[in-house]
């Protein structure tokens, strides 16, 4: 698997403009955690988890589709939300992320790589530095 360094990778993130303004950040956790936190530091607003597990760290499943693991347990009714989380390729964690966040006034998606909103990259995957 392909690696990028931290440094290639916060380029990106400072190059990177967010066109709309968010009430919350919801971090898909665990993927989501650190670029989420990488987010806040420029956004400087409240970042909420989502406990949403499919794959292990070797990108294999480890159910048949994404599941919660915990109730979600902050406020999400309209609100504008940036859903974060590491990758995104085939969808399926969003997918249940925006059917469990429904009653958002606005839902747009972040990732490190993959099919987002926004995204730093969207190529094979590779080996974020975080995850060494």
């Amino acid at each position: 698997m392909n690696y990028r360094s931290f440094e290639e990778i916060m380029f990106r993130f400072n190059e990177i403009r967010f066109v709309e303004t968010f009430d919350i950040i919801v971090a898909i956790a665990n993927g989501g955690l650190v670029p989420a936190g990488i987010i806040n530091q420029r956004l400087q607003i409240d970042v909420q988890i989502l406990k949403i597990n499919f794959k292990d760290e070797f990108q294999h499943p480890r159910f048949d589709k994404p599941k919660l693991l915990q109730p979600i347990d902050f406020e999400f009714i309209d609100k504008k939300i940036l859903v974060v989380d590491d990758r995104i390729k085939s969808g399926s964690t969003l997918t249940l992320a925006y059917e469990l966040l429904s009653g958002a006034k606005q839902l747009k998606s972040f990732a490190v790589n993959g099919n987002a909103d926004y995204a730093l990259f969207n190529e094979d995957c590779f080996r974020f530095p975080w995850n060494l």
